[in-house]
């Protein structure tokens, strides 16, 4: 690679627009996530004709380049391993069109998730693959990372609501892939092919989406079990009985479930709610209560709001750090892997917490743990690899919302050994210099935690 020519950037995209001061670089060093390392130089684009300037001009000089958003991805994404260019795409931040009548909007890619439902919210329809970061996450960092959030299970990750997008090649060209209209069977779905490649292949420069109907109305209802057996039970029933909740959550703490059915008519959501507290009661459950009342609906969640804050303050020598945080198994394997998580955490000494969308088969840890010590690092990884192994063994996936990055690059090639070098092949096809975004994905490390310099300082 040769070193980053600052000039040259800044006749491309503007003097304002590009940060190479050792402040700046050490803010884009680094995501949500644990890792962190400096990039050589931050470029701010605002038009689709820069991004292609500056694609031109890195490829030319095989200089790697990192696509990012907001930054709030939590396995090292955006962490610029090798150095090179931090392209903050946040700058082409407008929603391009918004067509009632055939049921798409089209946005770019630094447009905010909650920015755009506020613009869709008058139409009477939503963008639904909404992350609990919806309040910062741009719709091109979910797209490249296949987020969704708690209402997936109803609603579906950010892939379901792609139709078509518009990409800047490692070589500077602008393709268009995908259709607007709902069904396509024209070839390769190349968009689909984008979405989780986190940065890998092309930069995603517009993207054409999806959206559906408000709901009307919203029902909240919980249920408790003596037993996590008896939830993960239930769990298995609801999803195989045809019910379409709109919600279902695992709160850690208590063997509770959390569930939400919503829709445009009272009768169906009545049927839908009755259908689930059938099933809970079918295994035992107790306390049952529902709601549509908002402040209702608001004091039932207030315990798995409340998990995060909850977190911060469980001791205050602990750091809560996201690791092994989003993996998906089978329905019936939900309670299953909670009680691996407690059981692998008490074995290594770590505090562990296991909750989830378990309408999704998601299940989301945090371990915490002295990250001031070296040997608490030790153990983190032995209890990573332990989770994983037993995620595969029941038929479960790596990362189910949150993506791969550096954190999870090790499981994510045990798990996908065999189509590794095909991966690889795909990648070449789009970026033969190998700038987009190296290191990551298939070509992650093999050991997390030497990877990079971690966000804490251990002894």
């Amino acid at each position: 690679m040769r070193s980053v020519d600052i000039e040259k950037l800044k006749e491309i995209v503007g003097e304002n627009n590009v940060l190479h001061q050792k402040a700046d670089l050490y803010v884009y060093g680094s995501d949500s996530s644990v890792h962190e390392a400096l990039p050589d130089a931050i470029v701010r684009p605002l038009t689709v004709e820069q991004v292609q300037g500056v694609m031109r001009y890195a490829n030319s000089q095989k200089i790697p380049v990192i696509p990012r958003g907001s930054g709030s991805g939590m396995c090292g994404q955006v962490v610029p391993v090798q150095g090179g260019i931090i392209l903050d795409m946040k700058g082409l931040n407008r929603i391009l069109e918004i067509n009632p009548k055939d049921g798409y909007c089209r946005v770019e890619p630094g447009v905010v998730d909650d920015d755009l439902n506020r613009a869709l919210k008058p139409y009477g329809v939503f963008y639904p693959p909404t992350p609990a970061s919806s309040v910062a996450a741009t719709i091109g960092g979910e797209i490249a990372n296949n987020a969704s959030g708690g209402r997936s299970v109803k609603y579906g990750a950010a892939r379901v609501a792609i139709l078509a997008m518009k990409v800047v090649m490692p070589n500077g060209d602008l393709l268009s892939f995908g259709s607007t209209t709902r069904v396509a069977a024209s070839g390769y779905p190349l968009e689909r092919l984008m979405v989780g490649s986190e940065g890998t292949l092309a930069v995603i420069v517009e993207a054409c989406l999806r959206f559906v109907p408000i709901p009307k109305m919203r029902c909240l209802g919980i249920a408790k079990f003596n037993k996590l057996s008896e939830a993960g039970d239930a769990i298995s029933d609801i999803m195989g009985s045809g019910c379409q909740p709109s919600m279902l959550e695992l709160p850690e703490v208590e063997a509770i479930l959390l569930y939400e059915a919503d829709g445009m008519s009272k009768e169906v959501i009545d049927l839908e709610m009755a259908k689930i507290q059938a099933i809970c009661e079918k295994h035992n459950c107790f306390g049952i209560e529902s709601s549509y009342e908002e402040k209702e609906r608001a004091r039932i969640w207030a315990g798995r709001a409340k998990l995060f804050p909850a977190l911060s303050k469980y001791d205050e020598r602990l750091a809560s750090t996201s690791l092994a945080d989003d993996m998906a198994v089978p329905f019936s394997k939900m309670a299953e892997c909670a009680d691996k998580i407690h059981e692998i955490a008490e074995k290594h000494g770590l505090v562990m917490t296991a909750y989830g969308h378990c309408g999704a088969g998601c299940m989301h840890t945090k371990i915490l743990m002295d990250t001031d010590q070296h040997i608490s690092w030790d153990h983190a990884k032995l209890a990573v690899e332990e989770i994983y192994d037993f995620v595969r063994s029941v038929g479960g996936t790596t990362s189910a919302e949150h993506g791969i990055g550096l954190s999870k690059a090790q499981a994510f090639k045990k798990e996908k050994a065999a189509s590794l070098e095909l991966m690889r092949a795909i990648k070449r096809a789009f970026d033969p210099n190998n700038i987009m975004n190296p290191g990551k994905l298939m070509d992650g490390p093999d050991n997390w935690v030497e990877a990079t310099a971690l966000r804490y300082q251990s002894e």
